[in-house]
């Protein structure tokens, strides 16, 4: 009989507490397992297409054509053994119940492979009488079951990493997972997952209010922020979540005690601006976030154009109440100025505000701003690196097809932006990307994109533009890395789609089918119009052998894409030879790669 592979839906059962039930009565616990199988497993698997194919003792492995019915047919059982528990008294059945989407080896009648040992593992974790299902089954179903289901975070066993699992019924709140109330939407953004705390001080740097009682110097607050984060990133001894997590708690009452088990970090700084005429307000507070405890407050007081010396201020109050121990060559290194031009420095912020819009208009915008900012200060690195990101972001959102002339302009701001800018982690981030992705000098953009993590290890985007570099080089396990460090940075990151999509190529060209349908569905769900997620889902989906799901994403991909139509059938084909056999697999999917780069 042939062995082939398949993307299935695998429940895993087992009874909790065997071993003491078969001591107490063997006879009378296996008669009662006995009934069970026949009556409440094999009499009810026919209705949900369920098949039974393996049975150990106490346990069983069921798999299923689809989740809903997997989850709907589990959640049935173990509604039935609860009512038949209830005549048994003192001495109840009780089974523990997991489920999975699972990459498995087709044998005959047998499923077997690592996907199923990690489905055991993920059973364990359910409640007894209880369901435990993992986060890519809980994705395909409806409103009604999930509802049913509560998410915690849960380290399995020989797993180093935390899984995000969902479980019925709710379990009570253990040292070892944070229980997260379900509600009606649910996506990677969302509160409530409890992060382990970081070993050095850790801090997020909320949204300061805008007192200034006009709308229009939000800019001016966000970008106090900014720069208030940015020189804490610096310091090596810091953990700092990065601006893009921290600002989606603007405009909203927060508890910082909440916030602290959201983002992972011990203190919160918040504070407000105030901005009359000539005249600079700004006042910060610092919270640990275990007690919502105050353990510094002040307020910095000057002239406008005395602002970056209100920053540092600020910045160098701060490390002092977290740290008192940091040496003063560490401060200093906080107390960088981006530029002496308070004007420059104006428009460099508006930019900053209209590119991360993630619009064409508001992108032109970024342009224009961050180019005035150059013109005022010619030796303004950062507005040069940024200048150059805005070509990446038109060439990454399919908006335009960049000319001869574009990618020039690109290599000449990304180079000046290298040369101003060799202390400035955001100029040479955004220098590296441009250079590697619209220019193609990927060594050199590498090497500024390391460059920038070098001078500020907890800058998330160069981390992000890190691990799609590390891709196009072919280096799939450094890409992980790399996003890994983003999202652990930012969380709850605008651009999480992104860091799903570079995580799902580099898991599909390292063979790693099952990992990369996943994060290609996650960041679908997160950003529809995303080419490169499409493309991903449909050779996933292919080489799984799911060829209507494949098909449903090659049609959101030329939704998303009307000129794919007109690339050349056999690279259509690519798709269909991923994965046929090991001496054709690497290069297909390698052609993949570099089809999808050049298309997109």
């Amino acid at each position: 009989m042939p062995v082939r592979r398949r993307l299935t839906v695998m429940v895993s059962l087992d009874v909790a507490g065997f071993t003491r039930l078969v001591q107490e009565d063997e006879r009378a616990t296996l008669a009662e397992l006995a009934v069970i199988r026949r009556d409440l497993i094999e009499g009810t698997l026919q209705k949900r297409s369920g098949h039974l194919f393996k049975t150990m003792g106490d346990g069983a492995l069921i798999e299923f054509p689809n989740v809903e019915d997997a989850v709907s047919w589990t959640v049935e059982f173990q509604e039935a053994m609860a009512a038949r528990n209830r005549s048994r008294g003192d001495k109840p059945v009780l089974v523990r119940a997991g489920i999975a989407l699972a990459d498995v080896y087709v044998e005959g009648e047998d499923r077997y492979g690592a996907a199923i040992a990690y489905l055991v593992r993920l059973q364990e974790v359910a409640p007894p009488g209880g369901i435990a299902m993992t986060h890519s089954v809980r994705w395909q179903l409806g409103k009604a079951l999930v509802a049913r289901f509560t998410r915690i975070m849960k380290t399995l066993k020989g797993i180093d990493e935390p899984w995000e699992v969902w479980v019925w019924p709710s379990p009570k709140v253990s040292s070892e997972e944070a229980v997260v109330p379900p509600s009606p939407r649910v996506d990677e953004r969302d509160k409530g997952i409890s992060l382990s705390i970081p070993d050095k001080p850790s801090l997020a740097v909320l949204p300061f209010q805008n007192m200034s009682g006009d709308p229009e110097q939000e800019y001016f607050a966000e970008g106090v922020v900014e720069e208030i984060i940015t020189a804490l990133s610096r310091v090596p001894s810091l953990f700092v979540i990065a601006r893009n997590s921290s600002f989606t708690y603007k405009g909203r009452a927060v508890n910082v005690q909440q916030v602290g088990r959201e983002l992972g970090v011990r203190y919160v700084i918040e504070g407000s601006v105030r901005r009359a005429g000539n005249r600079l307000r700004i006042t910060g507070q610092l919270i640990d976030t275990s007690t919502g405890m105050h353990l510094w407050a002040d307020r910095f007081e000057g002239k406008l154009e005395d602002v970056f010396d209100l920053q540092d201020q600020v910045t160098a109050s701060v490390i002092g109440a977290i740290a008192p121990k940091l040496e003063q060559a560490e401060i200093e290194r906080a107390k960088r100025k981006p530029t002496e031009s308070l004007d420059a420095y104006d428009y460099f912020l508006r930019g900053i505000s209209a590119i991360r819009q993630w619009t064409i208009e508001a992108n032109h915008e970024a342009l224009r701003m961050f180019n005035k900012a150059i013109e005022l200060d010619p030796n303004f690195g950062s507005a040069y690196g940024m200048a150059a990101r805005c070509y990446s972001q038109r060439k990454g959102g399919g908006w335009v097809t960049l000319s001869a002339q574009d990618i020039a302009e690109v290599r000449r701001l990304a180079r000046r932006a290298s040369e101003l800018g060799r202390d400035d982690a955001v100029a040479l981030s955004a220098a590296g990307i441009g250079l590697a992705y619209v220019v193609s000098e990927m060594d050199h953009g590498a090497d500024l994109i390391d460059r920038a993590i070098a001078l500020n290890p907890n800058l998330a985007m160069a981390w992000l533009f890190g691990g799609w570099v590390r891709l196009w080089r072919g280096e799939p396990d450094a890409a992980i890395e790399h996003v890994g460090r983003a999202m652990r940075l930012s969380p709850n990151d605008p651009q999480l789609a992104m860091m799903h999509v570079v995580t799902a190529c580099a898991h599909f060209f390292a063979e790693r089918n099952p990992q990369a349908l996943l994060f290609a569905e996650k960041s679908m769900r997160l950003q529809p119009s995303y080419f490169m997620a499409a493309g991903v889902l449909a050779a996933s989906n292919a080489i799984a052998g799911r060829p209507a799901e494949a098909e449903k994403a090659m049609v959101s991909l030329r939704e998303i894409a009307p000129s794919f139509r007109r690339v050349p059938h056999p690279a259509a084909g690519r798709y269909r030879q991923v994965g046929r056999g090991p001496t054709s697999s690497g290069t297909a999917r390698m052609n993949l790669c570099i089809w999808m780069h050049r298309t997109h």
